[in-house]
């Protein structure tokens, strides 16, 4: 069983920023894509960013420009700048597993941007 571990979120302020880091309990290199994604209240999970085969990069529009995702050989990041009240969500670790195409989801890390 794969298990992904979120960090780094909190209380962030406008223009500001935060990272968040995912930590997998399997190597990386495991996974065909990894992403991360986010639910504010009252509202449907979203995806943010995701990399998949490690050079295909997204993000959703709301976040070009100011988010960046990367890895290394044992973690996923989300590295947040300018950030905006609209931000405020928990943020989820996901990564589709590439033999088994089993779906991982970290249990998620809470951002709060204050204005």
């Amino acid at each position: 069983q794969v298990q992904l571990v979120e960090s780094g979120g909190g209380l962030g302020q406008a223009g500001g920023s935060l990272r968040l880091a995912c930590t997998f309990s399997r190597s990386i290199f495991w996974f065909e894509t990894m992403a991360w994604y986010r639910q504010a209240p009252g509202k449907q999970r979203e995806l943010v960013a995701s990399l998949t085969k490690g050079v295909s990069i997204n993000y959703v529009d709301s976040v070009k420009g100011r988010f960046t995702i990367s890895r290394d050989n044992a973690k996923l990041y989300l590295q947040m700048n300018s950030l905006k009240p609209e931000d405020t969500a928990v943020y989820y670790c996901n990564a589709l597993e590439r033999i088994t195409l089993i779906n991982y989801w970290g249990q998620g890390t809470q951002v709060t941007v204050s204005a």
